[in-house]
């Protein structure tokens, strides 16, 4: 493992923390799409550095899912008003 590797796995590690830490009902919603979302493009981004198929593989699917996860967060921000 190489250091961007390593970088795009620990993004999403952080971007599960940073979720459950922001949850709740008074979360701002605002707040966790922005942190979710960078963290998400920056570990994407770290995972095509690594040129390792499988780092590019992991990486990309753990933060893909968590750019997903943003994307209907964003939505539902959008429907809710």
């Amino acid at each position: 493992m190489n250091k961007f590797g390593i970088l795009s796995i620990l993004m999403a590690i952080t971007s599960f923390v940073s979720f459950l830490i922001l949850r709740g009902p008074n979360a701002n919603m605002l707040i966790g799409i922005i942190i979710l979302g960078s963290l998400s493009l920056l570990g994407i981004v770290f995972a095509v550095l690594s040129k390792k198929w499988f780092l590019i593989i992991v990486g990309g699917l753990m933060n893909g899912g968590v750019l997903v996860f943003v994307f209907f967060l964003l939505l539902a921000k959008g429907i809710a008003g």
